[in-house]
């Protein structure tokens, strides 16, 4: 595999958790993010992929699954995951670039990616790799940053903002920072061998002054019900999908789980302080219990 990958955003030592969910006043977003979720997660499942977990705010959300792999990039977000939710059978914890996934393919029946995709600049290209690491017909739940939401169309339209929401291309507003136009998204998918099946628009209300006046339980209840107008339009922040996975591939063999993200060999020799591939010779720790597949300096 080739050593070069697009730059990644990490958040490495970041208190992200605390200042920007738990203090941050988003107590609407998040919110309206857990229906989003219970409307297009499968009812139960062996073995779901949460693909940029942080230190785990979605996690307990994935109720009706046996086991759930939790993929961050940073280590310290998987750590406060870990020391929110313990360590058990139940929960493994990876950290990994979603550019070069270490699974071998067709291991998940399910996936989900919730505010990752912004910090993507080669959407395409992490789209196929969650694909290749899951079974046919799994379910995949993508949420992205909506460039044509309502509040960028206004600033446009005043002049406020040079970039216009309606063009097709992905914006960087700030470093690793992106915002997608949901048509881009619905080819991303057919192309990457994602079958859409259904479209929410999410946090319609994302406005500060509205989210002091008005009672969170309200802004929450009004959300969930235009949720519902998703498959017709999309212009609200946050967009969230439910694809499946195409036919392409097949299920992982029994017992097999990790591959080499250098050299894509999956034997990997697992002693409790790394995994090592006895192809390249590579050597992935693992550190409190969790698997470190970054690159090491």
């Amino acid at each position: 595999m080739s050593e070069t990958t697009p730059p990644v955003c990490s958040y490495e030592g970041s208190d992200y958790q605390t200042s920007f969910w738990d203090k941050g006043g988003r107590e609407y977003e998040d919110q309206a993010e857990a229906v989003a979720l219970r409307r297009l997660l499968p009812a139960e499942g062996s073995l779901l992929l949460e693909i940029g977990a942080g230190a785990g705010r979605n996690t307990p959300r994935y109720q009706g699954f046996k086991r759930i792999v939790l993929l961050d990039y940073s280590l310290t977000q998987l750590q406060q995951a870990q020391a929110r939710l313990g360590r058990s059978e139940r929960f493994v914890y990876v950290a990994a670039d979603v550019y070069r996934l270490p699974f071998v393919g067709g291991l998940f029946d399910a996936a989900t990616m919730i505010r990752v995709l912004h910090h993507m600049a080669d959407a395409p290209l992490a789209l196929q790799q969650v694909r290749l690491a899951l079974q046919p017909g799994a379910a995949f739940i993508l949420e992205f940053a909506n460039k044509q939401n309502l509040k960028a169309i206004f600033r446009y339209w005043t002049r406020r903002q040079a970039w216009s929401p309606f063009s097709s291309e992905q914006v960087e507003f700030v470093p690793l920072n992106y915002d997608f136009h949901p048509a881009s998204v619905r080819t991303y998918l057919q192309q990457t061998g994602f079958k859409l099946q259904r479209q929410l628009t999410v946090s319609h209300f994302r406005l500060g002054g509205l989210k002091r006046l008005a009672p969170t339980a309200l802004l929450v209840w009004l959300d969930a019900l235009a949720q519902q107008t998703g498959d017709l339009w999309q212009l609200s922040p946050s967009v969230f999908t439910l694809s499946k996975a195409d036919s392409f591939g097949s299920k992982a063999a029994q017992g097999a789980f990790f591959r080499c993200p250098a050299c894509a060999h999956s034997g990997l020799v697992e002693t409790p302080e790394a995994l090592t591939c006895p192809t390249c010779a590579k050597v992935w720790p693992i550190v409190d219990g969790i698997y470190d597949f970054r690159p090491q300096q």
